[in-house]
């Protein structure tokens, strides 16, 4: 099990419930996270906005990444806004990314067959908002795909 430092556990226990939306950013946490998120690698950093639904700052951050690890943030972010075609865009930036393998592989046990990042676009924009069992399977996706890609750009930051 990865170990991130002490400030990066604490606020991700009090990270929301993943929204396959937008969300609401807690404005009380602005502070810390702005703290935590400067002793990270960036990549790390677009990730902890985008968990606490701080999709501007995130979007500020990976947008200028330019690496695949930058295009993947951004375009989770960008099928959160929602904004499908600026997300499907992103992905194709992404290309082959180990976390899409590690996805492949995982996401049967939160019963979904990942296929393609875009497909899952799709999937997301039919069942978002529906409140219905199709749109928590998406959750879980998504949630699993946040701890894969975050616990990837920090390991691979050495931090």
């Amino acid at each position: 099990m990865l170990e991130y430092p002490p400030a990066v556990k604490e606020l991700l226990a009090l990270a929301p419930p993943i929204s396959l939306g937008p969300g609401s950013p807690n404005e009380s946490l602005r502070a810390k996270l702005s703290e935590v998120a400067k002793t990270l690698p960036p990549a790390c950093a677009a990730g902890l906005w985008l968990v606490f639904d701080f999709l501007d700052e995130s979007h500020e951050i990976s947008q200028d990444l330019n690496t695949s690890d930058g295009s993947f943030w951004h375009a989770i972010m960008h099928r959160r806004e929602p904004d499908a075609w600026n997300s499907k865009y992103w992905w194709r930036s992404v290309g082959k990314h180990p976390v899409l393998d590690q996805l492949r592989d995982r996401a049967p046990a939160v019963g979904y067959t990942f296929t393609t990042p875009e497909a899952f676009v799709d999937f997301c924009e039919r069942v978002r908002g529906s409140e219905s069992a199709q749109e928590e399977v998406a959750k879980r996706v998504q949630q699993l795909e946040w701890q894969l890609l975050f616990a990837w750009c920090f390991k691979r930051s050495g931090a």
